[in-house]
């Protein structure tokens, strides 16, 4: 299928910030919400928005780096040949809060004329948690998502992810039991709530580490990568058409 890639200039209260954007063409009504990782737009995001919209759906993703300069992004290439990126990456970690997200997701979502409707939203990492987070606060809109190699799911304030799981529509959680990064006993309690809840299906894969989505990482992990993939389009193409 061709598709139709562009990147679109929109404005937010923190300044001007790139969203990325993948369509069939001809366009689609089945709409999907990207949330980035933590290395941010790279050519391995891009490639799997591609994917989505080769399967037929309409994709967006923000820019959260926006604040720190335009689609800063690092392949583990990048990494290795500057090893200060790293240090880059956590520091731009460290720099972000909900509001900004959701400041750059209510953004992105006027850009793209996404005013009505529904849709489905996968993030990887620290998207995870902002997965729930728009499923939590826009539930018509959000009605089906998938969190993969998830971080940041639980915290001790009244906002914690983990006190609202009864409060989002349909989703999908995939973690390896190796994640170095974001272990499972540190999303114990949000897993816990969701073991109450027939929405949320958890998926453990045995030897999977962090960032298994991706194929050109060391963590590259092809059972969890394939069955995320699965799981998440069947839940796509079941509520959003």
């Amino acid at each position: 299928m061709a598709i139709i890639e562009e990147i679109i200039d929109t404005a937010t209260a923190d300044g001007p910030m790139a969203v990325v954007r993948k369509q069939p063409e001809g366009g689609s009504d089945r709409r999907v919400l990207i949330i980035m990782d933590a290395p941010g737009i790279r050519p391995s995001l891009h490639e799997f928005a591609a994917r989505l919209a080769e399967a037929g759906y309409d994709v967006a993703m923000p820019d959260l780096w926006h604040r720190h300069g335009r689609l800063i992004g690092y392949e583990p290439a990048d990494i290795a040949e500057d090893p200060s990126r790293r240090t880059q990456i956590g520091e731009l970690l460290g720099s972000l809060d909900d509001a900004e997200v959701r400041m750059d997701r209510d953004a992105t979502l006027a850009a793209v004329d996404w005013s009505d409707g529904v849709g489905g939203v996968i993030g990887f990492c620290l998207g995870a948690r902002y997965v729930h987070k728009a499923m939590q606060e826009l539930p018509d809109q959000f009605v089906v998502g998938a969190m993969w190699h998830p971080s940041f799911l639980t915290d001790d304030t009244e906002a914690s992810p983990h006190l609202t799981v009864d409060a989002i529509g349909e989703l999908w959680i995939g973690i390896g039991d190796a994640d170095k990064v974001q272990s499972i006993e540190m999303h114990e309690r949000y897993f816990q709530a969701a073991e109450e809840c027939d929405n949320i299906t958890l998926r453990v894969f045995e030897g999977a580490d962090h960032g298994y989505t991706w194929p050109i990482s060391p963590n590259y992990h092809e059972e969890a990568a394939t069955v995320g993939w699965a799981e998440t389009l069947t839940r796509f193409e079941r509520l959003l058409g």
